[in-house]
């Protein structure tokens, strides 16, 4: 074969590989652009389904706010409820706490003239409610004030009476001169009275100096001895 007859086929054979290998690159390009476009569609189709799952989910969390914020309106209006009927039941017991106090007040006044005299103190007068403000805000106030020429006795009275009652009457009987210097050159005592008193209270109240008034039956007692010695303030 001639040096031309090569050269041609030489030239035919590159134009043809050339082509077959522009034909390849644009097959693999259009399968790469089809497989782009696959994919672009499936994220896609998963970010539309995320978009509605997402938007379902804000819905319902929507939802849910809602409720619980309904949930909160009415749990706090039965607070504001439950609040005004406490405050209602509270009043009432402070009314009816106020009106046994005068009950018992008024059970044990009339007796302090009976019992004081049994223990050589004739009573001339018995005060009910006594009090007295002193400058800055200070003030006391006597349950029962029994009085005679030369004694004073403070009674506090309570339907229970505890141990803490009994330290604040100490306490007031400590300052009862200061409020009312008019009885500086009495003797003061102190007396305790209660409806129901425990027996640990009553010896607190007697090892303290006081006498103790309490309950038997339908009259009222003195639960000290006879031998008893009342402090004197």
């Amino acid at each position: 074969m001639s040096d031309t007859g090569m050269t041609v086929m030489s030239q035919t054979a590159t134009y043809e590989s050339v082509w077959a290998l522009f034909q390849e690159m644009v097959r693999e390009d259009r399968e790469q652009r089809a497989e782009t476009t696959r994919q672009i569609r499936e994220m896609k189709a998963e970010t539309d389904q995320r978009f509605k799952e997402n938007e379902q989910r804000f819905k319902e969390n929507e939802q849910r706010f809602k409720e619980t914020k309904q949930l909160f309106e009415e749990t706090d209006r039965q607070i504001q409820a439950t609040s005004l009927k406490v405050q209602e039941v509270s009043a009432q017991i402070g009314r009816l706490g106020g009106r046994l106090g005068e009950f018992v007040e008024g059970f044990v006044a009339p007796a302090c003239t009976t019992l004081f005299a049994q223990r050589g103190i004739p009573i001339h007068k018995v005060s009910r409610r006594v009090e007295v403000k002193r400058p800055g805000g200070r003030h006391m106030e006597i349950d029962l004030l029994v009085v005679n020429t030369d004694t004073v006795a403070l009674v506090e009275v309570k339907s229970k009476l505890v141990q803490d009652d009994v330290r604040e009457h100490l306490i007031r009987l400590g300052e009862f001169k200061e409020f009312f210097p008019e009885y500086a050159d009495k003797r003061a005592i102190g007396a305790v009275a209660g409806m129901v008193v425990e027996e640990n209270v009553i010896h607190f109240a007697i090892k303290s100096g006081l006498f103790v008034i309490v309950q038997s039956g339908e009259s009222l007692h003195f639960a000290n001895s006879e031998e008893f010695v009342p402090r004197a303030w």
